[in-house]
């Protein structure tokens, strides 16, 4: 095979996206996976051993990025015997964070590549729903099983799914302080990657992974996604002697402002504030400043919100703008240019509004892997053709949800008194029936 020097390429482009951990060839010690119980691990992931023909590395399939998308997808492609190389920009997993709720199509994916059951043993089934004014009236509440049966709720943490995922594992299919500089196609088709520290790889196929801001989207000519007017404030309450929350998600809407927990575990609750906002406004990282930020926004609202937020551990909150991406037909890139295709946030971004992004990118891995395997494994099949056939099996779902999401987040931001009065005493206690809002959470997926 020809070096990028010598190689003519179709299309080239640098990647721009957030600052890179100093570049290196293999992870440091900070790159080591936590031991999860009752496994043993190696210390550490080691680097990548592969044979280098004129300075390039040639791979099979390349995952850019490590997160919930990529690892879901490299796990549900090594369930079915096809290896990748996760490549990831941070010095080791990104496991900061707080949780993310997974409902019944979450749990269904996770039982089919096989890390379900070790999952559910860490957090608490969510049993239902309380709504509130944010005067401490309640306007709604119900249970989840009374609605269906077999609706599954869960809140969990971000960095233990990432270690679970990432234990399915060979140690080498993860090379940290992989960020992508440049992509490009060379004459034979492979895709040509080109990390910051010169590290220089041709794959077969790459699927990007790398989220909202994700550089492989951008070089396939997607749009940067759209801010919808509001903030989210997050974090992770600590309760190391026992958090006192029923299992059930509560709710406080005001004008332009809500609120929002859910026990997670025992010891922990995942609380969130959205707030009206013009602008995204200064990325902040002091976090004392953000939480006396939350604090101030629900000063006069339910007290266990402000309790919440005053047990939560300065590294576990964070200030996110929201945004969302609409697929719209025909105007649209697709999803796939050649063997590159998308994954999750870098494809379909989404506001948390309905549940549904962490679940949906979970979709997307087993849909996409199955394709994938399906024709690497025959012989005789089409990458290309699979690439289209996920994106043509994946669209029809996605975009409803994304727009779903988004006016679902404006009806729940309104700031005008009368028409938060009407939702609140007649929409939501009269209107909503709970059974067909949570009807996009069947998804039907068999143990990979």
């Amino acid at each position: 095979m020809s070096s990028l020097s010598t190689c003519r390429p179709l299309r080239w482009s640098s990647c721009s996206a957030a600052p890179a951990a100093p570049p290196s060839s293999r992870p440091s010690r900070t790159g080591a996976f936590p031991r999860s119980r009752g496994r043993r691990r190696s210390s550490r992931p080691r680097a990548l051993s592969v044979r280098a023909e004129a300075g390039v590395l040639k791979e099979d399939v390349v995952i850019v990025g490590a997160g919930i998308a990529g690892l879901a997808t490299s796990v549900s492609l090594h369930r079915l015997g096809v290896k990748s190389l996760v490549l990831e920009q941070a010095e080791s997993l990104r496991t900061g964070g707080t949780s993310l709720t997974l409902f019944k199509n979450g749990w269904r994916v996770l039982d089919a590549i096989g890390v379900g059951s070790d999952l559910r043993s860490q957090f608490l089934e969510i049993q239902g729903m309380v709504v509130k004014s944010e005067d401490g009236r309640e306007l709604r509440s119900f249970r989840f099983k009374d609605e269906d049966d077999s609706q599954e709720v869960r809140a969990v943490e971000r960095r233990i799914l990432l270690e679970t995922f990432a234990d399915q594992l060979p140690p080498e299919a993860i090379r940290f302080s992989s960020k992508l500089a440049k992509i490009g196609r060379s004459e034979n088709g492979e895709t040509l990657l080109e990390l910051v520290d010169g590290t220089r790889l041709s794959a077969k196929i790459v699927i990007g992974c790398d989220g909202v801001r994700s550089p492989v989207a951008k070089w396939m000519g997607f749009s940067e996604p759209k801010y919808v007017g509001y903030c989210a404030f997050r974090g992770l309450g600590s309760y190391p002697d026992g958090q006192p929350y029923g299992p059930r998600v509560s709710y406080v809407y005001g004008k332009g402002l809500r609120a929002g927990y859910v026990p997670v575990s025992p010891t922990k609750v995942y609380w969130f504030v959205c707030f009206n906002s013009p602008s995204p406004g200064p990325k902040i990282t002091d976090p004392s400043i953000l939480k006396n930020q939350s604090q101030e926004l629900v000063r006069n609202w339910p007290s266990e919100l402000l309790n919440i937020i005053d047990r939560t551990p300065d590294d576990t909150i964070i200030r996110t703008p929201l945004v969302d991406r609409w697929l719209w037909p025909v105007v649209s890139p697709s999803a796939s240019s050649g063997s590159v295709v998308l994954v999750g946030d870098a494809w379909h971004p989404m506001t948390p509004n309905l549940g549904q992004g962490a679940c949906c990118a979970l979709e997307d891995a087993v849909v996409l892997a199955k394709k994938l395997a399906d024709a690497i494994n025959s012989g005789n099949g089409s990458v290309e053709g699979a690439l289209k056939s996920y994106e043509s099996e994946r669209w029809p779902r996605i975009f409803p949800l994304t727009i779903r999401a988004n006016l679902v987040g404006s009806l729940l931001q309104w700031e005008n008194p009368v028409v938060c009065s009407v939702r609140n005493n007649v929409v939501i206690p009269k209107l909503i029936r709970i059974g067909p809002m949570l009807e996009h959470t069947n998804f039907a997926c068999e143990r990979l």
